[in-house]
């Protein structure tokens, strides 16, 4: 089969209707629209338009904020939910999934609402702090699953610790005084040039 073999399947193209192409098309003269009106002018009227009353989509109330498109969404266990495992467990993904307590293809934070009294291995890929203090003091371990979260340089010059402040050194002593500016001589007063008078 070539690339000029392809044809669209039968009905799936259909010819487009042309109007104004005279009165014995059907379709001539007012094309369709009857006559006068402003459905019978070009630009009609607009999307949502409701003939000057105040529109659907103006009258209806709108919430601050956005929508976060980079939003994490979870499936939520909580802490007493892994009581049902026995001691040694190693809970991850694939066994909460086997126990009907996460769904497929999401990402697992463990909460600590409830009590654990096992002690379990944990592998989940977000703790609240309370959920990972209780699998700890339980006996248990927590794995944060994933890659760690990358952030640039200058975020992590900006995490880092700053230098303690340093003792100034003393300062050096005063320098020299400078010498004095010489004060220049004041300028020699003009002299008037006497003209002499006109010789006789």
């Amino acid at each position: 089969m070539q690339l000029h073999d392809l044809k669209p399947s039968p009905g799936a193209h259909r010819r487009p209707r042309r109007v104004g192409r005279g009165t014995g098309s059907g379709r001539g003269k007012t094309s369709g629209r009857g006559q006068k009106g402003q459905n019978a002018r070009s630009e009609g009227f607009r999307l949502g338009f409701e003939g000057g009353q105040m529109p659907f989509s103006q009258r209806i109330p709108k919430l601050p904020g956005f929508k976060n498109p980079f939003k994490k969404v979870y499936s939520v266990v909580n802490i007493s939910k892994l009581s049902r495992f026995v001691d040694g467990t190693k809970v991850d993904a694939q066994v909460m999934l086997e126990a009907g307590l996460v769904r497929a293809a999401e990402e697992i934070k463990i909460l600590g609402t409830g009590r654990l009294k096992r002690r379990l291995t944990v592998e989940a890929h977000a703790f609240s702090a309370s959920a990972r203090d209780a699998i700890e003091k339980a006996g248990g371990s927590v794995t944060v699953l994933g890659e760690p979260r990358k952030i640039g340089a200058r975020r992590t010059a900006a995490k880092a610790p700053k230098p303690l402040p340093t003792p100034e050194a003393p300062r050096q002593a005063a320098a020299a005084p400078k010498p004095a500016r010489a004060k220049s001589a004041p300028p020699a007063a003009s002299v008037e040039e006497v003209t002499p008078p006109d010789e006789a």
